[in-house]
């Protein structure tokens, strides 16, 4: 079973713990979205995979810029210009994948592939996919 969901608005990276009287915390914004992409899981999916192993893709849209030039806005479009800001790819599959512990697996350890894209897009927003890694054909690795 392969399951997919979107997360609307610009994406978001998981931000570094904060201290703070002895203690240390996650930062509200990521709190925030953390719990947006749950709601939006359960809301358009509401699947666990249970503990075996699984893949995940990640498509991350950014806005595209006003300032941009319409030619650079065509080829933002068109995926010949792509985003280089933050947040950073990691950060990303960080947030959306701590976000889903306990609801669509038992702990994000269970991804053993991930695919991730960063590009341009006329409503922002983040595409997630989660499938069982079973269903992974054999692929050519690196060897020593």
């Amino acid at each position: 079973m392969v399951v997919s969901f979107t997360i609307s608005g610009e994406p978001q990276g998981k931000g570094r713990p904060r201290f703070g009287n002895g203690r240390t915390y996650t930062p509200e914004k990521t709190v925030i979205y953390e719990n947006l992409v749950r709601m939006e899981y359960i809301r358009q999916v509401n699947h666990n995979f249970g503990d075996g192993p699984l893949a995940m893709f990640i498509e991350a849209h950014y806005t595209i810029p006003a300032s941009a030039s319409k030619k650079r806005q065509a080829e933002m479009r068109e995926g010949k210009i792509l985003p280089t800001k933050k947040p950073d790819l990691d950060n990303i599959a960080k947030a959306i994948a701590d976000s889903l512990n306990g609801i669509a697996y038992k702990d994000d350890s269970q991804i053993v592939k991930l695919h991730m894209t960063k590009r341009y897009a006329e409503n922002p927003c983040v595409v997630v996919g989660i499938w069982e890694a079973a269903r992974l054909k054999k692929e050519a690795t690196y060897e020593r």
